[in-house]
């Protein structure tokens, strides 16, 4: 988790409350004695203002090069009342015997520099006159200067009120602190989330003023947790202020987060939860599908996409999951994954059709559908299909013009078809490899069906030589239907699309066993 951290680019790490436990006192020293703080990373220590707790926290910091040592006590007026039961004067009398009690233990450790952090916890439950009061005191004891300032850290200890009124109180503190009490201080801020509105708060008091966030990673920490500096470093990001994080693995960070906690970073939680950038609404899907291709058309700097708040890959993320298919998912998602997985343009037109087989099966399954079951039902319903048409072999002879552009003799098409299992030859003339197909047809069956749409282009995924075609066809009944075929000649790949398109049209047969459209 360290060393995540410093990856991260986090210069100032809370690493322990050494007093606390010795798995913390271990660690610390661990820390140091193995050389695993960088040479620009700050370690902070906490401490409660007790002198054996603070005699025990600089035993476990000896030999850093920087420490930051954190000491607070709670100066609210409800834990005066009923845990210290003690005065105000008392309060700050703790806090200040605390603070000279660390300026004292700093004389004998004079390879480190120290810089001193005081929290008055329970900030937000205690009257703003007395808390600007004790830390006044504070700083009168320890004597920061501008060119070594001490942190005065704000906490929101328990979130108690809506975020624009922690931001007020800050605004108070630093405006009536005085000037020169500024110059000499960093004022920071330490939230936490029991109304569920940390990041918010955190926000809100840095446009007040404060400089500094304590936090965690996905807002770990205790009850509902600490303010997501991870989420607060990406809202800053996105409002154009770079909070100098590396985040661009955000799946990284979630994965040593979670080894090393054990907890689970929920799908829903900003950026770097599983969800986040995924629709499953067809309204959305149907936008971000034409955010996506404009984008690509215009090659604009700008990430201009509907519902997608930041471009995915800049932390990470990939663009596999944008979209993922359920019942409530329509033709847009699902053209998007068609063409985004396996590089097929489905036309506008057919859309509406190949969305009602796909929504039909998660319907029937209760389930979401993956891309390689949306795929699998695209071979199976418009490429694979061989009843009762299926095509053995063709030969095309192409129409030819005379020199005034008329055509000297029309396009030829000789194909070997089978028709309900019974093989057969058929031939045909056409003003195109498509038309003469199509009069081989009727001709053999008898059947009767118009060509109203007609759809190609080539693929960008797998193979370059290949296209794929799109065939719409309406039967004597007025039924519609669009086929597909993929070839690569794209002549043989329209009439594979004719074939996938009449057996789509004729699931019967009439007395002579030949199909009725």
């Amino acid at each position: 988790m360290f060393k995540l951290l410093t990856e991260i680019g986090f210069k100032e790490i809370e690493v322990s409350f050494p007093s606390a436990s010795r798995v913390d006192f271990e660690f610390t020293r661990y820390l140091i004695e193995n050389n695993l703080i960088p040479d620009d990373v700050t370690i902070q220590v906490i401490t409660q203002a007790r002198e054996h707790l603070i005699k025990k926290t600089f035993e476990a910091i000896e030999g850093a090069k920087r420490v930051i040592v954190h000491l607070y006590n709670s100066t609210s007026e409800l834990q005066r009342r009923v845990v210290f039961k003690k005065s105000c004067s008392e309060i700050i009398a703790l806090a200040t015997e605390g603070v000279k009690c660390i300026k004292d233990e700093t004389l004998k450790y004079r390879d480190t520099e120290f810089v001193f952090e005081y929290s008055p916890e329970s900030f937000t439950a205690t009257e703003p006159e007395f808390a600007l009061e004790i830390c006044m005191e504070v700083m009168n004891v320890w004597q920061p200067n501008i060119a070594k300032k001490m942190i005065i850290n704000l906490p929101s200890t328990v979130e108690g009120s809506s975020p624009n009124v922690y931001a007020d109180t800050i605004e108070w503190f630093i405006k009536n602190m005085g000037t020169a009490n500024a110059q000499k201080s960093i004022v920071g801020v330490h939230t936490h989330n029991d109304r569920g509105t940390a990041v918010a708060a955190t926000e809100l008091a840095l446009l007040a003023g404060a400089e500094r966030v304590e936090g965690t990673l996905f807002g770990n920490g205790e009850r509902t947790g600490n303010v997501d500096t991870i989420t607060v470093a990406l809202n800053m990001f996105t409002q154009g202020v770079n909070p100098h994080l590396n985040i661009g693995d955000i799946n990284h960070i979630v994965k040593t987060y979670e080894h090393c906690t054990g907890m689970n970073v929920h799908n829903r939680h900003p950026y770097a939860g599983g969800l986040v950038f995924t629709a499953f609404s067809g309204s959305h899907q149907d936008a971000i599908n034409k955010g996506m291709r404009a984008l690509k058309e215009t090659n604009s700097p700008f990430w201009e996409v509907p519902y997608i708040p930041i471009d995915p890959s800049d932390i990470g993320k990939t663009y596999e999951s944008i979209i993922r298919i359920n019942s409530q998912s329509g033709k847009g998602g699902i053209a998007y994954i068609m063409e985004e997985e396996f590089g097929f343009k489905i036309p506008k037109e057919m859309q509406p059709e190949f969305a009602a087989i796909i929504q039909k099966i998660s319907e029937q399954t209760g389930k979401e559908i993956n891309a390689d079951t949306v795929w699998d039902c695209f071979e199976k319903h418009y490429l694979n299909v061989k009843s009762p048409f299926e095509l053995i072999k063709c030969n095309i002879t192409e129409s030819h013009k005379d020199g005034n552009g008329s055509i000297a003799f029309p396009s030829a098409v000789e194909a070997c078809v089978k028709i309900n299992s019974k093989q057969v030859h058929i031939s045909g003339l056409g003003n195109g490899p498509i038309d003469a197909f199509c009069n081989a047809i009727r001709k053999e069956t008898s059947t009767v069906f118009n060509l109203i749409g007609y759809h190609e282009h080539s693929l960008e995924r797998g193979s370059t030589s290949r296209a794929s075609a799109y065939i719409q066809l309406e039967n004597d009944k007025g039924q519609k239907a669009f086929g597909a075929g993929v070839e690569t000649n794209i002549s043989i790949a329209s009439i594979k699309a004719v074939i996938s398109c009449l057996n789509r049209l004729g699931q019967y047969q009439n007395g002579g066993g030949y199909v009725t459209l």
